[in-house]
């Protein structure tokens, strides 16, 4: 198998911003001999299953707030997943490496959820639903390249996981920001009205 932590950091980083199509891509890459994936994310019904749930995540993202309640279930989701493939991906290896793996791919994906879900927070602030369906088909994007380009450039795939990480978190906290002022001010502006 590829390098271990590059490997399950950065598929726990996939996992966290939309953990069914990370298995999915990763279980078909696998089984159509592209990389050496886990024996579980190969199996027909994994990868019906994944598929089949990933289609469904495809629409919800696409609906404001729907997939602000659809991040909220997947809290805990999410990061599940995340930490089960660092183990898969660990595979034989000692029980302290596969906690280890386990440990940092789940951590990434919480990670990584955390960003996606204050991001489209933020972008749910939009009247207009272009930049909803624009954000989830970026994250769709961004997820279907890290995963294969782990496949064959695990290094590669981690460094540009940690700088979608870097560069989200920068952005999420920068727009949260500008509503929570764009909102005080709406409260200043009508307080007076209220009052009189």
């Amino acid at each position: 198998m590829e390098p271990l932590v590059p490997l399950a950091l950065a598929h726990g980083w996939a996992a966290g911003v939309n953990a069914y199509l990370t298995v999915a891509l990763f279980g078909l890459s696998g089984r159509l001999g592209l990389t050496e994936a886990p024996a579980v994310l190969e199996r027909t019904e994994v990868l019906v299953i994944a598929f089949v749930l990933a289609a469904v995540e495809f629409v919800v993202d696409k609906i404001p707030f729907l997939d602000s309640t659809w991040d909220v279930v997947h809290t805990a989701i999410r990061p599940a997943i995340g930490a089960w493939l660092g183990v898969e991906i660990a595979g034989d290896m000692t029980g302290t490496d596969q906690a280890l793996a386990g440990t940092g791919s789940g951590l990434a994906a919480l990670a990584s959820h955390a960003v996606k879900a204050s991001l489209r927070l933020a972008v749910n602030s939009s009247p207009e639903p272009a930049s909803n369906i624009a954000a989830s088909l970026a994250e769709d994007g961004a997820v279907s390249g890290v995963v294969f380009l782990a496949t064959e450039h695990p290094w590669i795939a981690l460094s540009v996981s940690a700088a979608l990480l870097v560069a989200g978190a920068t952005l999420a906290i920068f727009l949260l920001r500008r509503i929570r002022r764009g909102l005080r001010r709406l409260v200043e502006t009508r307080g007076p009205e209220g009052g009189g």
